[in-house]
């Protein structure tokens, strides 16, 4: 990367920062995470290039829907030195954002920890109550914001009511934070409901995703930055095999998470990184051909 600087390790992402200072590139790994830490030793060849692939082509879909941070994405539109192994393919440049540590998930089906809880009796989440009566799978009456933390990995994220997340976002030394966490629920909701729509036309459920967002210092606007509707951020089916009151066969690596939860401790199988690989496929083929 030549005179590049890491700035940031994460789980499923580097961040390199130009030897100028007026970009960052946002390399994806292959790599999986699952109860937010990284399985030692679980990789899908080429994960990072297809999610850079995915994420760039949701950030033209969408650039008209909330404005993104992205510089570019392929080859001609990203700097020089960006354009060699191993970082051609799989990196993104976009804006030096100071990064809001808020994941702004949208829930648009009852499934994964929300069901989880829903099902021991919990009825509250965020600022969020949902109604009795609702089975595994099911549509939500409409579309939920339930933001969390963004913590290191290795801890949980905390789920986080509207006012905790002001107070989240005043202590990480932004101002105007009211208006900030209004302009995250707004964007991420205006977000789901595209990608969803999207997603339903080519006979796919965007169950729930999350979004993250960072603001330019020189101009404090608010930007989406990071990823957007990958296979690690989000869950999708198969319109075709939804059926309410089941788990759902999964697209994205909840395919490898889900699995992990029912088998802790031990080794992820070949037969489960292949179907991952396989699903990862078949969800962009659905998408975007």
């Amino acid at each position: 990367m030549g005179e590049w600087k890491l700035t940031y390790e994460g789980k499923t992402h580097d961040v390199w920062q130009s030897p100028n200072g007026r970009s960052v590139a946002l390399q994806a790994k292959d790599s999986v995470s699952a109860d937010d830490m990284i399985l030692e030793g679980v990789t899908i060849p080429d994960k990072g290039v297809m999610s850079t692939q995915m994420s760039g082509k949701w950030f033209r879909l969408t650039e008209h829907v909330v404005p993104n941070a992205v510089l570019g994405i392929d080859d001609e539109e990203l700097s020089p030195s960006l354009r060699v192994l191993p970082f051609a393919g799989r990196t993104i440049e976009m804006l030096p954002l100071k990064m809001v540590p808020i994941e702004a998930i949208i829930r648009g089906y009852i499934t994964g920890s929300m069901w989880r809880r829903y099902n021991a009796g919990e009825r509250r989440f965020g600022d969020c109550t949902i109604p009795d009566g609702l089975l595994e799978a099911m549509q939500l009456p409409t579309p939920f914001y339930t933001p969390t933390t963004k913590e290191p990995a290795g801890t949980h994220d905390r789920e986080l009511s509207f006012d905790d997340t002001i107070s989240v976002i005043s202590k990480a030394g932004f101002e105007n934070p009211r208006e900030i966490a209004e302009q995250i629920r707004d964007y991420s909701l205006r977000l789901y409901c595209f990608c969803a729509g999207y997603a339903k036309g080519r006979d796919l459920i965007l169950a729930d995703t999350k979004f993250e967002f960072g603001v330019d210092m020189e101009t404090g606007r608010l930007y989406l930055a990071d990823e957007i509707c990958t296979f690690d951020s989000s869950r999708f089916w198969l319109a075709e095999n939804h059926k309410i009151g089941h788990s759902q066969e999964q697209l994205t690596t909840f395919i490898i998470r889900d699995w992990v939860k029912q088998h802790p401790g031990e080794a992820v199988p070949d037969e489960i990184m292949r179907r991952a690989e396989i699903a990862y496929r078949l969800l962009f083929w659905r998408l975007f051909n």
